[in-house]
Formats: structure tokens, sequence, C-alpha cells
């Protein structure tokens, strides 16, 4: 690594920043042994004035307290009645004044989802898309972009495998609406403004499981799922889980060819205070002539080619290889009292060949060939502290932790010139030399990023009224370091090293023990951005952009059913070049208020609901000049839905049907708000039939997406198209061995 100027921040070593790290964690067993050795005196005799008695600090030992894998579901075990809450832990979402969804693996199997994107394509409040130029997965939560590189692992930034993630291996999938900076620091690109995505390695269950799974697409794709889990020892302490998958053929897509194999691998011991997890994770995918997003130019909105068409040069191609290893320690020190601390490294690597069309109904469409490779090396630890006690009739959950994520990004690119092609037919063009702008040796990558996140935060819930009133208070002292480089050079072009505070506030009623009203204020945070060149700052970096969220909702839940009503209001601040100043400043704001509701469970025995819909008015403030005051930002639709449903057949045991409606409103693919694609809907129906063969369960699965095999723009997001998938017909048989 070249070196820099002393002058400017840097970007610590790996080893410096651990050693923060392990002396924040000191903090949570001082803060342990302090309220300890307070709560073993509190019987002894007051030396202070006389009449002066301190409340009395009480430690409450629970079974159920923490952490665990927190497992319960409504009836039919596809969404789970809590989740991940960063560094509150494993939480029942009616006891946080927070909006989450918890998909599990059951959710994602019964849907035969092949990847997030298909199985949150049924959340009433998320919509997924591609990323600008590659196959890579994006989430709109709340009308803001959240990019894959900005989910976590097992709890953990950056070790998330890029752009696609194999979904036979995840236990769950958690949902997180709303601003999270506190919960789980800032994102390493700084993208979770809206919402957060966790997932959930499988691990061993008490019960012995051997699944073999076959599926296929009426297109061509066929795979296989072996899925082993035991327990062993005197208690079951030791257990494993293996998940291995293969598959690979065309898609629905007109020679699109998809190849994937995964596999996992989780270990792990449970002792009387003390659980160890070890997991290990490998994916390979690969895409041949993948169908790309398109970007306009002009004053024209092209027309969705048919359905099933695909516009990508047979040429192009994407390989995608992931390996991830995380070690997480948890030891009940105390009775209530949890400590905990997780580490985790990924290694990935991009390989592709892509090229994306530029609509102009006047000049055509063109295209160019771009070679990208890309590695990246990431780190990525949380220690820290949970526990409970009472201080008089009050009680309190407190938690202290500390994170730290370290991503270094390499890269080498290659661009053809332009070359016309067609949405339509008849663009396919031999393939052309790479060498209108290369950056960098495909050999050996250049620097592209280095990006440390380092954080502490603390909190209190305090509990009244036999914990009926739940007040959260806490905050996260988050650093951010970065610098940008010149691939091919190893030249830093821009740099960041800058700290800030976000506090959480957070308040739960509990009328019944079924119904809790909830209120939060939180905050997400994202990296400031840099003067361009034309600015009279240029190079300057911006102070970190702090998004603000107030919110305020009720929830339902049943063992059976629940349901959520949630309204908010996200201030995102955006920055632009000032036409009169010309100076580049955060000086305008997007603003998102919205209505959120969400039903899951079984409301009548045989009859299970995911439905829900999203309200959003969002607008563009104080904008250069005033020229787009008050018009909807890019990709934001006003309004979407989702109605699912299952109905188990009463004369037919084992055999259900399910059905879906999703409905998307109108998007624009400009900030002036001259294109825009139309509102959408589209209908899946499906089928699954459990019994038994050869004394073996057997379950035959059967879905149709995308029923009236409807061809049209799914998203506008990033200021590019994505176009929704074609019908697809999956099947899948699973036997349980």
């Amino acid at each position: 690594m070249p070196t820099t100027n002393s002058s400017r921040p840097r970007v610590r070593p790996l080893h410096a920043a651990v050693r923060h790290l392990f002396a924040y964690a000191a903090l949570p067993l001082t803060m342990g042994i302090a309220i300890t050795a307070h709560a073993q005196s509190s019987d002894a005799p007051s030396n202070g004035a006389a009449g002066t008695t301190l409340p009395a600090v009480k430690v409450q030992g629970q079974a159920e307290a923490l952490p665990g894998d927190f497992a319960p579901t409504y009836s039919g075990g596809q969404i789970a009645r809590g989740g991940q809450f960063g560094v509150l832990g494993n939480q029942k979402n009616i006891d946080v004044p927070f909006s989450m969804t918890s998909y599990t693996s059951k959710a994602i199997q019964d849907s035969q989802a092949q990847s997030i994107g298909d199985l949150l394509s049924h959340d009433p409040a998320v919509r997924p898309a591609y990323g600008f130029g590659n196959f890579s997965e994006v989430f709109v939560i709340r009308g803001f972009q959240l990019n894959g590189d900005d989910v976590s692992l097992n709890g953990l930034y950056g070790i998330t495998p890029r752009q696609l993630v194999s979904v036979d291996v995840l236990e769950r999938v958690d949902v997180f609406k709303g601003a999270n900076a506190f919960l789980n620091g800032a994102s390493p690109t700084g993208s979770a403004i809206g919402g957060g995505i966790n997932l959930e390695l499988k691990r061993a269950d008490d019960k012995p499981l051997t699944q073999v799974t076959v599926d296929g697409t009426a297109s061509g794709q066929i795979g296989t799922q072996v899925d082993v889990g035991r327990r062993f020892g005197s208690e079951g302490q030791f257990g494993i889980r293996v998940n291995g998958s293969i598959d690979g053929g065309q898609t629905s897509i007109d020679d699109e060819f998809r190849h994937n194999q995964t596999t996992a691998v989780s270990l792990d011991w449970r002792g009387e205070k003390l659980r160890l997890y070890g997991d290990f994770l490998y994916q390979r995918k690969n895409i041949d002539q993948g169908r790309s997003t398109v970007s306009v130019t002009g004053d024209i909105m092209p027309e969705p080619p048919s359905a099933t068409h695909n516009f990508a040069q047979p040429w192009t191609q994407s390989t995608l290889e992931d390996t991830v290893g995380i070690l997480r320690a948890e030891y009940d020190f105390l009775p209530g009292w949890t400590a905990y601390a997780s580490g985790g490294v990924h290694r990935s690597h991009e390989d592709g060949t892509y090229s994306s069309p530029t609509f102009n109904a006047l000049t055509g469409t063109t295209a160019t060939r771009g070679d990208i490779l890309r590695t990246t090396n990431a780190e990525s630890a949380e220690v820290g502290v949970r526990g409970r006690f009472a201080t008089g009739p009050v009680t309190h959950m407190v938690s202290l932790g500390a994170a730290i994520t370290s991503l270094v990004d390499r890269e080498a690119f290659a661009f053809s010139s332009a070359f016309p092609t067609s949405l339509y037919g008849g663009g396919i063009v031999p393939e052309p030399a790479a060498n209108g702008f290369v950056a960098g040796s495909f050999e050996e990558p250049s620097l592209a990023d280095q990006i440390l996140t380092r954080s502490i935060a603390v909190s209190d819930t305090l509990g009244f009224l036999n914990d009926r009133v739940l007040f959260t208070i806490g905050a996260r002292h988050q650093q951010l370091h970065q610098n940008n480089y010149t691939v091919g050079t190893d030249q830093i072009t821009s740099t960041f090293d800058q700290s800030i505070n976000t506090p959480i506030f957070g308040l739960v009623v509990k009328p019944t023990s079924e119904i809790s009203l909830f209120a939060n204020r939180a905050e997400s945070l994202a990296a400031g951005q840099t003067a361009p060149f034309g600015a009279s700052n240029v190079g300057q970096t911006l102070s970190p952009r702090r998004s603000k969220q107030y919110e305020v909702g009720a929830k339902y839940d049943t063992n059976h059913f629940g349901g959520e009503l949630s309204l908010f209001q996200i201030e995102q601040p955006t920055a632009y070049t000032d036409s009169t100043t010309n100076v580049f400043g955060t000086n305008g704001t997007q603003r998102n208020r919205g209505i959120e509701f969400s039903v899951y469970g079984e409301p009548v025995k045989g009859v299970r609901l995911l439905a829900g819909a999203t309200l959003l008015n969002a607008k563009q403030l104080d904008t250069n000049l005033g020229a787009t005051d008050g018009y909807r930002p890019i990709g934001v639709p006003a309004y979407l839905f989702n109605i699912g449903g299952e109905y188990d057949l009463p004369w037919v045991p084992g055999l259900t049907f399910t059905a879906a409606w999703v409905h998307t409103g109108n998007q624009y693919l400009d900030a002036a708000n001259k294109l825009s694609i139309p509102a959408w809907d589209t209908f899946d129906l499906g089928a699954r039939y459990t019994t038994t063969v050869f004394k073996h369960t057997t379950t035959i699965r059967a879905t149709v997406q995308n029923v009236t095999n409807k061809s049209y723009w799914s998203s506008t997001t990033g200021a590019y198209l994505t176009q929704g998938k074609p019908r697809t017909l999956l099947m899948s048989l699973t036997t349980d061995f």
C-alpha cells in the first residue's frame, strides 16, 4: 500500500481497531460486576445521613431472559413472533418499540423462494429490484433502497455474500422496518435508511433431521438439497447441521442460465452456562446471459419487452464466489446476565462481463461491454453484555455492546466503445473488445476502497407496572473511516474520518397481554458525500448524513395470529451543488411519510394470511433553486399492497392451496417526475400436499408465479429500470428420512 500524507485521516489497521474493540469489551464486564456488588450490599446499613435509604436493587434470574435462539412462531410456522433486534438481542415483537417481520425457513420452503427477493416480494412494505449493471438484489423499504452489501448475517455486517444469497441455508430472515443506526450500527455503505435485513443461518434442532429436496422449474432448472441435523451427548450438548445444494439450468427468461452450489456447516455446543457456535458457508453462483437493468435518456419511456424476452448479449456472464466463517460465544456469568462475543470473516470474488442497455427513443438503444473483477476481504466482530435487574418496582433490561467492521475492496475493469442494440429483438452483436477504458490489472486488482466502522452502544429498557409500560433509552457512538482510491494507481482520491452519536428513544404500552402501543424516535446514519469536480469545494467530504425517524403504532399478538399498524416519518438529508454559490453541501431533504399495515398467522383454523398495505407520501424538499420541491423521489411508489393466503382443504388432509396478489403503484424515473412506469399487479397460485410415503413424511409443492405472464417494469429504483419476472412454474418434492 502506498504511503499517504500524514495529515490525511487514514483507515487504521484492523489489529489496532481490534484493540479498541476489546477495550470496549471490558466495559460490559465492569458494569455487570458493579451491579452485582451493589445488589449484594443492598441489605447493608447505609453510612449516609439518617433517614436516607437507597432503593433496593434486585437481580432477577429468569430462565427465559437471555439470550437463546428465539423460535416461537404464529400458526403455520412461517412468521416468527420475534427476531434479532441488534444490540438488544432476540426479543418478542410485542415488547419492542420497533417494526419487524421475521420469516422462517418454512416460509422459504413453502413459497419456493429462490432468493431473498423472491421471499420478500410478498412483504407489503418491501419491493426487490436489481443493482445497477449487475444481478445483485436491492430492497426498497419505506421508500429507501437497501443495498445487498448492507444486509447482515448472524447480526454481523460485512460478511454476507455479495449480491445474491442462497436461501436454502437460512433459518430466518428478519426484516427491520425503519431507522436502525442504534440497534445495528451504521451499515458499511450507508444504505440502511428505511430499514435493514438480518439473515440467520440454520443450526441443529433438538429433533434429528434428515431431509432431501428435489426441485425444478418448467423451463429446465433442476436441483437437489440435502439438510441434515443431529445433536450428540448425554444431554444433546453438541450439535451439527449440514446443508448442501446444487441446481442449474435455464430460467423462465429466454436463454438465461443460472447455476448455484452451496455448502453450509454449523457446529454448536450448549453447556449449562456457556454456548459456542461455529458457522461456515461457501456458495458459488454463475449467471450466463442474465437479463440486466435498463437506463433511459430522453423524454420517452420504453415499453417493456415481452415477459420472457431476453435482450442480454449472449457473451455476458457473472461468477460470484463467497466464503464465510463465523464464531460466537455466549456465557451466563450471573443469573439473568449474559456476555457474548462474535466474529466473522468473508472472502468474495466477482468476475463478470456485463452489458446494460441505455434506451433513447430518438437516437436509439446503445450499450457497452464491461469486464469487472472485484474482490472483497471483510472482517467483523461484536462483543457485549445484556442483563436484567430491578430497582424497587422498576425493572431494567440493559445492554452494552461494541461492534467493528473492516472491508477492503479491490477492482479492475475495462469497457468497450458503445455499440447499437435493441430491447425488442435483433440487437445481438459480436463480442466487442473491452479496450475503450481500462483501469487496474486483472492479474492483481488494485485498491478501490477501505472501510472501517466502529461503534459502542448502551441502552436501558425500564419496565413499569409489571412491565406493562416499557421505556427504552440509549445511544450509540459511531466512528466512520473510509479511503477511496483511483483504481490502477492506489492513490487516495477522497477520505474521511468522522464520529457521531445516534440516540434512541422508544416507548411500549401494553393495555393487555395481546396488544401493545408503541412509539420511537430513531436515526439512520450514512457517511458524508464528497464534493464533485465543478464545485468550488471539490474534494471536501461532508459530515455524516443523519436521517431522523418518528414512528407510532400498535401491535396485536396471539399464539395463532398477529398484526401491526404503524405511522412513520423519515427525513433523509440530500446533497447537491448549489447553482447560486457553486458549493456542494447537504442542502436538501427527502421526506417519506407513510402508513404500514400487516397481518400474519391463522385467524381461522385452516386459513392463514400474510397480507398488508403501505401508503407513502414522499417528497423532495429544499431542492436546488426549488426546481423539484414537492415532487416524488425516484423509485418510490405512493402505495403498495399484498394479499397472500393459504387454505387447508378440510376433506383432504395434508392438501393446502395458496394464492397471492401483489400490487405496486406507479414510480417515477426522474426527479422532475416526467418519466414514470405504471402501477402493476401480479398473481401467484400454488398448492402443496403432505403425506406419508413408505413411512417417510413427504411434501409436494407447486407454485406458478405471475400467472398471467404479465410484462412490466417492476422498479425504477436507482434511476434505472428492472423488468419483472415472467410466468414461472416451480415444483419440489421434500422427504424426511
